[in-house]
């Protein structure tokens, strides 16, 4: 994760379909676990694991973890987050 005065780049979030794409899913389903996650992304477990470590880095998602099940939120409360969820729902509304 390229960082500026620690802070993470926007090119690096937006810089990769599939990290979009799982952001995206999120933001849209509030909370799912990782089966659901890759079978809506159509990608394989390794990105999604790598692409959601990345996201909880940033802090938009959290993972929750019920035994070996792992929940993934969208931190809507994150301004960010909340942000982004605005951008696509004005991106793909017009």
């Amino acid at each position: 994760m390229k960082e500026k005065d620690n802070k993470p780049l926007i090119e690096d979030l937006l810089g990769s379909r599939a990290r979009v794409k799982i952001l995206k899913i999120l933001a849209n389903s509030n909370e799912l676990n990782i089966s659901s996650i890759i079978k809506k992304a159509h990608l394989n477990h390794k990105n999604v694991i790598k692409h959601l470590k990345y996201l909880k880095q940033v802090n938009l998602v959290q993972q929750k973890n019920f035994g070996r099940i792992k929940i993934f939120r969208y931190k809507k409360e994150n301004l960010k987050a909340k942000s982004f969820k605005h951008f696509i729902k004005i991106w793909e509304n017009y």
